[in-house]
């Protein structure tokens, strides 16, 4: 027999799960796309290729990380009352340092030259954002249905 159980789902428990996974779907494109598509950018063709992308993700951005950072923030002032909940936001603190401390100086380093030690550097905190996205979800999910 199957046994009925109700589930009660939080408000701020929900918008942190979908910030989430919203996160998750724009660093996966980040990841598989964009950061790819750099690489066949011609070295006289970068700097042009790069204010481009910067003036066209910059919005993107914005509205991924303010919408994650409200629903932390939530999450944060009504009391993370489970495990999953505590693990979403620090999976979700982690891609936004990450972003801040080395995507960011990166890319502005990047924008007037490419430079090989920056570009491994994307890369490298690259994977860790998805990682840390990838782990938010599941967590924010997780606190979510439990």
């Amino acid at each position: 027999m199957c046994e009925h159980r109700e589930v009660s789902i939080e408000a701020p428990a929900l918008a942190l799960a979908l910030a989430a996974a919203l996160h998750a779907g724009f660093q996966l494109v980040v990841t598989f796309v964009v950061y790819p598509a750099f690489a066949s950018v011609r070295d006289e063709d970068w700097t042009t290729y790069h204010a481009n992308h910067t003036r066209r993700v910059l919005p993107v951005v914005a509205v991924v990380y303010g919408l994650l950072a409200a629903s932390c923030l939530w999450v944060l002032v009504t009391g993370p009352e489970r495990a999953g909940s505590w693990v979403a936001l620090g999976a979700s603190a982690t891609a936004a340092l990450v972003t801040a401390a080395v995507a960011a100086p990166a890319h502005g380093r990047m924008s007037e030259v490419r430079r090989a030690r920056d570009a491994r550097l994307l890369i490298i905190g690259d994977q860790l954002r998805l990682l840390a996205a990838v782990v938010a979800v599941v967590a924010a999910t997780w606190a979510l249905l439990a």
